[in-house]
């Protein structure tokens, strides 16, 4: 995944667990506006989320974030 999808991802998560608290679950769908204006990186977070790591549609923000900053 694109370094910048990680960041953006870190930044939303962040931003959620400010606003919800540490037990706030996310889904990917959380790192986009709700127009499909980019395509590629929405499959690239998809993939990485279904695929790659077969994540379930809510989790934890918190464990969204270390798995992105590990670079998982």
């Amino acid at each position: 995944m694109r370094q910048s999808l990680r960041d953006h991802a870190i930044s939303v998560c962040n931003a959620k667990i400010a606003q919800k608290g540490e037990a706030v679950g996310l889904s990917f769908y959380a790192f986009f506006a709700n127009k499909n204006t980019d395509p590629e990186a929405l499959m690239d977070v998809a993939e990485w989320w279904i695929k790659t790591h077969k994540l379930d549609h809510f989790e934890k923000a918190v464990k969204i974030r270390e798995m992105m900053r590990a670079g998982l």
